[in-house]
Parts: C-alpha cells; sequence; structure tokens
C-alpha cells in the first residue's frame, strides 16, 4: 500500500530498499535484551511517579511501542495521553519539528512523564519538554528506549532503558523510511565498508 500521496512505484522501491537494508543490518540489541532493560527501566519509573497520579504522554509514532510496553510493567493509578511531533517524518535526517497532534488531556497542574524512542542531540524531546512547562505541568520527565551516545546533545533524559552508539537504529517502533517499526529488537544500519 502506497504512503501519503507516494506513488505506488516509489513505495514499491522504498519497501525494496528496507528490505536490502534489514538483509545487511546489525541486531545491537535482541528482543529479550529489550524485554529486561524495559521492565528495568520500569522499576526506575515506578520509584519516581508511583504517589505522583502521572500523566503518561507517548511520542508517535516512534514511541508507540516502549510505551506499551513500559506501561505493562507499571501497576499504579496514571492516565496516557499522546502527542505527535516530528522532526524526521519517513526520512533518515531530522529537519524542523512540525506538531501533528498535541495532547488532548490538560498538562495544568499534572506530572507528566514524556515517553518517546530515541534520545540522540535531543531537539526534538527539548521542544517538547519545553511545550508541556510552557501546558502548566507541575513536572516534566522523560523516559526513552534508547540513549545514542553523541556529542553536544541539549539535554539527558531522566530515564533510559538503553544505551547504543552513534549509528541509525530501527526496530522496536523506529522506523527506516517508514518500515521495520514492527521488528523486535534494535537494528543497525550496516557500517560502510
Amino acid at each position: 500500500r502506497p504512503g501519503r500521496g507516494m506513488p505506488r512505484r516509489m513505495s514499491a522501491d522504498v519497501r525494496n530498499e528496507y528490505l536490502e537494508v534489514l538483509d545487511h543490518a546489525e541486531l545491537l540489541h535482541p528482543p529479550q535484551a529489550v524485554a529486561w532493560a524495559v521492565e528495568r527501566c520500569a522499576e526506575a519509573v515506578a520509584a519516581e511517579y508511583a504517589e505522583r497520579d502521572p500523566l503518561i504522554l507517548c511520542v508517535m509514532v516512534g514511541g508507540f511501542r516502549f510505551a506499551s510496553d513500559l506501561l505493562g510493567h507499571l501497576d499504579f493509578p496514571l492516565e496516557v495521553d499522546y502527542l505527535h511531533a516530528t522532526r524526521y517524518g519517513d526520512e533518515t535526517r531530522g529537519g524542523s519539528l512540525r506538531w501533528l497532534r498535541r495532547p488532548e488531556q490538560s498538562l495544568r497542574g499534572r506530572h507528566v512523564l514524556v515517553v518517546d524512542d530515541i534520545l540522540d542531540q535531543g531537539v526534538t524531546l527539548a521542544a517538547i519538554l519545553r511545550a508541556c512547562e510552557e501546558a502548566g505541568a507541575s513536572t516534566v520527565g522523560s523516559a526513552v528506549l534508547l540513549d545514542k551516545q553523541v556529542s553536544g546533545r541539549v539535554l539527558a533524559a531522566d530515564f533510559a532503558a538503553l544505551t547504543i552508539p552513534d549509528r541509525y537504529v530501527f526496530g522496536e517502533g523506529m522506523d527506516f523510511k517508514g518500515y521495520g517499526r514492527n521488528l523486535r529488537g534494535i537494528w543497525a544500519l550496516a557500517e560502510p565498508r
């Protein structure tokens, strides 16, 4: 099925490119390691938020898998909403921030935890956290599945399940040009030879 406004031929070309990339990708973290890390991250989140009646905000689309897996380990009262802000779309390089959906629930006076897939430079997450503060949240924290080891970062996540080297990754909700979000495990593009 072609994407929004994308001609059928281009969609098939991208699909074939994805299959080629997947064929040569490196598995950085197998599914079992990801599951274990998410469980440990949930324990840290629970220690901080169990008594706060938090609002968990999932950053779509990449954060859906991590948010779902994380929430499955949290057994205290909380509410969930989502937002959609992106600098990537289906591209592999970031551009300017675009808001596609802001949370419907009021953030005023709430303890908000923003859950996202990956922290690299932190530009997108910083803008999201700032927007939550401006909306009146009492506290704003962040949890990410992956903490990419890069220089020049603008912020650090409060909770991170795993660290990865500075490589382009997909799987566990993250994509390569729209494909691969459904994969379990963290996959990296093959290193140039």
